[in-house]
């Protein structure tokens, strides 16, 4: 059984379908590709089939989303399965038949690389991956989407090398430096021997490149809080950079639901520092329902770890005690949309559809 088969039958299996398949299928496997000259066939037929590409994205996650076929119904399952992998089919016959026809387009290859990569094909897409760097060695997107294929599945030596080679050839791509981080800073053991580093050195390397993609996607809120949530597996807690990571994430936020879920952080920060009487303020400001249980497991924490303090008994609260652990750095196997300059597939990795809310 396939890799795209057990995730998709794993969604249909899952209380809420349209959740479960949108890491899956929601993000596109198209690639936009500018048409810096409107009559070469080649790159006009594979900007259609990119689109033909997405397309197929777009009708597969509406089947999903609108799927009620009942857990139990296994043949009518297989069934649905089928339709999709079919659906899928077209595309790759689509890829292949193209490459057979243009065999050195290294986009093309980059492109069906990132069809495969994205249903579940990871092996088949570093293929497709390798023969568009031969093409084209000087693409630092093939160098990045290698990065994360040896960064998921094993090769730790060749994603830190090939992140490097990726932001040697592009320094001014954010995604580099982010990926980059954050497989250094989950891959700790093997970033200190790797690079002869102390495991504060490989959190200050770490940190280093979040910063550097910062600077250049400074409005980023994922990618500022990928940052600052960084600082929770440090030890000693770093509170002011923690502090400071947190509230550059409240200053860029764009609506009421993203700026309390920020100030939860502030207030878990704060509790784990000790710095009490600054907590309840922050609670305060976080009435979203969504964050209720969170709000309720602070206050607690907060009350546990005063009296902690009065009793000179050891504090019940750290940043991951009586409380979910921060979410990890997601691996940047599936990278996130880079902006308006994801057009462009010679200079920056392709562009995926962000994850429905």
């Amino acid at each position: 059984m396939s890799d795209l088969t057990i995730g998709l039958l794993s969604a249909l299996l899952a209380t809420n379908q349209p959740q479960a398949v949108s890491n899956l299928l929601y993000e596109h496997t198209g690639i936009s590709v500018p048409l810096a000259n409107a009559n070469d066939p080649e790159t006009l037929e594979l900007r259609k089939l990119m689109i033909a590409d997405d397309a197929a994205m777009d009708e597969v996650n509406a089947w999903m989303g609108t799927n009620h076929i009942p857990r139990t119904d296994t043949n009518g399952l297989a069934q649905f399965h089928a339709k999709i992998v079919a659906r899928f089919d077209e595309v790759k016959h689509g890829y292949q038949d193209f490459l057979r026809s243009n065999p050195t387009s290294a986009r093309g290859f980059l492109a069906y690389g990132s069809f495969l990569n994205d249903t579940g094909d990871e092996e088949g897409a570093k293929v497709q991956y390798e023969n568009s760097r031969q093409l084209d060695p000087k693409n630092p997107a093939v160098w990045n989407q290698l990065a994360n294929y040896y960064g998921e599945y094993g090769g730790l030596t060749n994603a830190f090398a090939y992140y490097a080679e990726a932001i040697r050839l592009d320094p001014s791509e954010p995604v580099y430096y982010q990926n980059f981080a954050t497989t250094v800073y989950l891959f700790r053991k093997d970033a200190r021997e790797f690079y002869g580093l102390t495991e504060q050195q490989v959190f200050d390397k770490a940190l280093g490149l979040y910063q550097q993609a910062m600077k250049l996607s400074p409005d980023n809120l994922v990618l500022a809080s990928d940052y600052a949530e960084s600082y929770y597996g440090i030890r000693p807690l770093r509170t002011q950079a923690a502090l400071a990571a947190w509230t550059n994430c409240l200053n860029i936020c764009k609506d009421d639901n993203e700026r309390e879920g920020v100030q939860i952080h502030l207030a878990r920060v704060k509790i784990a520092a000790g710095r009490f009487d600054e907590v309840q303020a922050h609670l305060d400001m976080v009435t979203n329902a969504v964050f209720a249980d969170m709000r309720k497991r602070l206050e607690r924490n907060l009350v546990n770890d005063r009296n902690a303090l009065m009793t000179n008994s050891a504090p019940s609260t750290s940043t991951n005690a009586s409380f979910p652990p921060a979410r990890p750095p997601a691996m940047p196997a599936a990278l996130r949309p880079v902006g308006p300059n994801a057009t462009n597939l010679l200079a920056v990795p392709p562009a995926l559809r962000p994850t429905a809310p």
